[in-house]
């Protein structure tokens, strides 16, 4: 069985009298534990794709259906509380809070939603170790390398453990030494299976890791 269905899935944006087609009547399904890549040229409609899929937009028409649930009709609120359950984000820019330390970027997510949960505080700490960020988990995010606040991102990402795992050109701004640590852990994450991790990125090196690669052209989603 499919778990993320897109069914003539359309973003369509207006402005003025010109209407901009981000994507374009895509229909595809991903399974549980598919790790797909999407490469394209800037403007494709790569990260419009993605905030659909992580129910961050609503599509002009058509389709998201995850693990047999039609986001794409859900309301507001309930879509926030399934999406910070089901869904992890992977940031270009980090999108840390700069007054946090590391340790506090991962357990916000999760202490938004289960408060009282006494299984926070040790899920963070292995978080901590699977991203080799535990000698520096009390450090702020400006006092971290670029390479280190994405590792602190990639944990932040996993803490409410989602089936969904979303990342929008995840090395993008690291220089070669830490794009490359980055890629050996999102490896390590697959390994661990029950996860459907979607990545956009100009980096070919995700495709030695994924089982489905696409490129995206002019909002249309080609398969290689």
């Amino acid at each position: 069985m499919e778990f993320i269905e897109l069914i003539e899935l359309c973003k369509y944006y207006t402005i003025g009298e010109y209407r901009i087609i981000a994507v374009d009547d895509i229909s595809q399904h991903f399974d549980k534990n598919d790790v797909v890549h999407i490469q394209g040229m800037s403007g494709a409609g790569k990260t419009t794709l993605l905030n659909l899929i992580a129910s961050l937009d609503k599509p002009t028409s058509g389709e998201v259906i995850i693990d047999g649930i039609h986001i794409s009709l859900m309301k507001e609120d309930a879509l926030a509380s399934w999406r910070a359950t089901n869904v992890g984000f992977i940031f270009q820019s980090f999108n840390l809070i700069s007054t946090l330390t590391g340790r506090e970027n991962i357990i916000f997510p999760a202490l938004c939603w289960e408060p009282n949960s006494p299984e926070i505080g040790a899920k963070v700490e292995e978080l901590l170790e699977l991203v080799g960020m535990a000698d520096r988990a009390d450090h702020l995010p400006v006092q971290l390398s670029a390479g280190e606040q994405q590792r602190i991102a990639i944990a932040r990402a996993l803490v409410n453990d989602p089936g969904v795992i979303v990342a929008d050109e995840p090395t993008a701004n690291l220089d070669a030494k830490n794009a490359a640590d980055i890629l050996d852990l999102f490896e390590n994450i697959t390994r661990s299976g029950e996860k459907t991790i979607i990545v956009a990125s100009h980096d070919e090196r995700f495709g030695d890791i994924a089982t489905k690669r696409f490129v995206m052209d002019a909002g249309r989603l080609i398969e290689l």
